[in-house]
Order: C-alpha cells, then structure tokens, then sequence
C-alpha cells in the first residue's frame, strides 16, 4: 500500500481482524455454534457476517460488483450452517479480495455501487468504506470478546 494514509487504514482495519480471528482462536464447534446471548447469534455466524461485511462494502459497494456466493445464504442473521473451516476460509478470503481492492483503488475513488440504507453523501469514497469496516469489525470483536469471556472466561484476547 503506497500512501501513508492507505497504509494506516489498512493497518487499522487489519488489525480489528486479527483481533476477531484470535477472540475466537481455540473454540471448538460446539463453542462457535452454539448461541450465548439471548438474540441467539454464535460467534461462528458472527464471523461468516464478517465476511459478508468485507464482501459487501469492498466489492458491492466500492467496486459495483461481487462474484455470486459458493452458498445459497437462508441462515437466520448471523447464524450459520456451514462448517467453522468453510466459514474461516470464506472470512480470509473476503478480506484478502478486499486488500486487493484497496491496493489497486485511490482512496479518493468514489463507490461504483451503492448502499441501500446509507445515504450518499455517508458513504463518499473508498476512504468511508474502509472507515466504516475498521468501525464495523471493531464493534464486532467487541462483541466476540464479551461472548467469549461468558464461554469460557478468558478475557484479553486479541493478537500478540
């Protein structure tokens, strides 16, 4: 990533993914699907959302476009049905797409797509999408950590 400021969302926003990734590090299916808090999502379901956030802002959003899912998605929100390697494996690789969007994109560059519950003015350029994500995967990993405190009560978790 060339620029400084590029440099630092990206590493913002990396950052608040290591951080969910290693919240969950250690659980076992039983712990990642199973419902904690009485709305009834897992942490499994959390990080397939994730991976939808990453698919959706950076691909829909920024560049207009996002290749058709492997799955057909009828899961209630934020619980899912595929298995903690599917989900893992669909999470990194919606980030890794999103990188590749973000190298190749100026940050001034302004989104191809739109959202639908987001005014325009919100949602400007590259720049607000990823702002938005490092927002969005931060509020999560807030979540996954008080989840994961009521699982098995390791509190601090994130990356070393």
């Amino acid at each position: 990533m060339g620029d400084g400021e590029k440099a630092a969302l990206h590493w913002f926003l990396q950052a608040q993914r290591d951080s969910v990734l290693a919240i969950v590090e250690g659980l076992d299916e039983k712990a990642l699907t199973t419902p904690v808090l009485a709305s009834g999502w897992t942490p499994l379901g959390m990080i397939e959302h994730l991976g939808f956030a990453e698919r959706y802002w950076f691909q829909q959003v920024a560049t207009g476009s996002a290749e058709p899912l492997p799955w057909s998605n009828d899961d209630p929100p934020l619980v899912t049905s595929r298995s903690p390697g599917q989900v893992f494996a669909f999470y990194r690789e919606q980030c890794a797409r999103s990188d590749a969007v973000l190298a190749a994109t100026p940050l001034a560059t302004p989104p191809l797509g739109r959202h639908r519950d987001v005014p325009d003015e919100e949602i400007t350029d590259l720049r607000r999408v990823v702002l938005h994500m490092i927002e969005e995967t931060a509020r999560h990993a807030g979540h996954l950590d008080v989840v994961r405190e009521l699982i098995d009560g390791k509190t601090g978790l994130g990356p070393r």
